[in-house]
Formats: C-alpha cells, sequence, structure tokens
C-alpha cells in the first residue's frame, strides 16, 4: 500500500535528506529549496506514478477550497459525455483507467458519475469550516484508491472537452491563448482527436503531463497553478505559471518540481508571506 500523499515534512530537512553531495545539481536544488522555504514551511511528498501532476494539482485545490468553481456548478456539467459524444464519435475510444478497450457509448455513464464524484467530493470539502478538519477530509480522499483515480479520469476529460472548445474557437477566428496554437501544433496532436488517441489515452498510464499539458490542466480548472522548477534555479524559469497570463480572479495553487515530471506540494505557508 501506497500513501498518494505523506505526511508533511520540513523542507530544509527534507531538501538536505535528498541533495547531500556538492554537484553543482545538487547546489542548485539546495538554493531552490531554500527559496520555497522563505514562502511555506513544510513538503509533502506526492506519490510518483504518472498521475503525479493531477494529484498534486487537485490536492492543493481541494485543501484550500472555499467554494465550489463556477464551471463545476453548471446545469450541463454532468452532460459533458453525452453533448460530445453526439457531436464527436471519435471519443468513443476513450480509455478508462483500467478498463481498456470498453465502449465509449457504455462508459459515458460512468465518465458521468465520475463528473458527479467531482462535484460532490469539491462541494463537501470546501463545506468544511475548520483548517484541521478540511486537511483530514484531504488525506481520507487521497487514501481512498478507487475515488482517487475516479476523480482524475474526471480531470482527464474535462482537458479534452477544453481542448475542444480552444480548437474550434480557433478554427472560427476568436483570440485563444498561445499555449493551444504549442498544443496543436505538435505532430501527434494536430487536433483533439489526435490529442486524446496519443497523450490524454496514455496519461496515468505511460506517461504524465507535458508542460503544454499543464495549461490545459489549468485552464480546464480555471486555476493558475504555480510552480517552483527547483532545477531552474536563479533564471526567470524558476517560477513559472500556467498560463502565464492567468485570469485574475482564479485561484493559485503551488507545487515543487525537481525535473518537470514529479510534483509534490508545499503547505504551510510562513506567517509573513501570508500577511
Amino acid at each position: 500500500y501506497k500513501l498518494s500523499v505523506s505526511p508533511e515534512m520540513d523542507i530544509m530537512e527534507y531538501c538536505r535528506k535528498e541533495w547531500r553531495g556538492n554537484t553543482p545539481a545538487a547546489k542548485r536544488m539546495r538554493k531552490g529549496y531554500e527559496a520555497v522555504a522563505q514562502k511555506f514551511a513544510s513538503i509533502r511528498r506526492i506519490r510518483g506514478d504518472n498521475y503525479c501532476a493531477f494529484r498534486a494539482t487537485l490536492f492543493q485545490a481541494l485543501s484550500q477550497a472555499t467554494q465550489v468553481p463556477r464551471w463545476l456548478q453548471s446545469e450541463d456539467f454532468t452532460m459533458l459525455p453525452e453533448n460530445l459524444l453526439s457531436k464527436y464519435d471519435w471519443i468513443k475510444q476513450w480509455q478508462l483507467r483500467q478498463k481498456p478497450g470498453k465502449r465509449m457509448g457504455e462508459i459515458s455513464d460512468e465518465i458521468k458519475e465520475y463528473l458527479i464524484l467531482l462535484r460532490k467530493k469539491w462541494k463537501n470539502i470546501s463545506e468544511i469550516k475548520g483548517p484541521l478538519e478540511k486537511q483530514e477530509a484531504c488525506d481520507k480522499l487521497f487514501k481512498n484508491e478507487e475515488e482517487e483515480y475516479s476523480l482524475y479520469e474526471a480531470l482527464k476529460f474535462l482537458m479534452l472537452n477544453t481542448a475542444i472548445e480552444l480548437y474550434n474557437a480557433d478554427k472560427s477566428g476568436r483570440r485563444v491563448p498561445v499555449f493551444s496554437w504549442l498544443l496543436f501544433a505538435r505532430d501527434t496532436s494536430s487536433n483533439p482527436c489526435q490529442l486524446m488517441h496519443n497523450h490524454l489515452n496514455h496519461i496515468g498510464h505511460s506517461g504524465g503531463l507535458e508542460q503544454v499539458e499543464m495549461f490545459l490542466l489549468a485552464y480546464a480548472l480555471q486555476y493558475t497553478i504555480q510552480v517552483y522548477r527547483l532545477y531552474k534555479h536563479s533564471t526567470d524559469e524558476f517560477i513559472t505559471l500556467y498560463p502565464n497570463d492567468p485570469e485574475e480572479d482564479w485561484p493559485v495553487v503551488t507545487l515543487i518540481t525537481e525535473d518537470d515530471r514529479h510534483y509534490n506540494v508545499p503547505v504551510r505557508m510562513c506567517q509573513e508571506t501570508m500577511l
């Protein structure tokens, strides 16, 4: 049994344990952790499978949730699978976790259930007032493997929906964010169908999120994802925002990465930062 989100540990203690040597890389990592420690006291390790970007982002979003996002409250939110399927036949090739080969006609209902679960969990956790109780509820959710992975399926489907919206907006001449061009400029994802086949269907199985897909996740959730990229310390990419021109009213979640592949989460903002 693996913990999805490990208990908190002092950031500098964690850093000393992980980066002992005197190589240039180790020195840079230590500098990076020192910079994070100016703002946050502790770190929680995120389980390192191909879902870790989802896990870190969702854990942070729920840990600080005080309300349900607007898009999650909309009437037709749970109708997404049916609505998309009625327009795009190729979505039938969506691959469910651990159920490869199941036909989309049959799994439309399952994805609907995952979306309903996402709304329910978000609502329940955001209604908890005490920070300790809220944290306990998050810890409990991320110990329930079945529910946890169902939520990642919901996030993947929301990313597909967002990609379709951006692609259509661009085709009809509306303004789209720059990352959307980059997303569809790849040979492997020149349209949403290819994006699904070559990328989204593989997330969690044989690969994690690439950087351009971090933008897509941020747009799907309408959250700004702020990432300390430790190996970029002392460059202007040390703190990267997805998206880099966020909407002002989007909440912010903060992650840490040493290599753009695995993500951990900083917790406990230092007092002076909060003031």
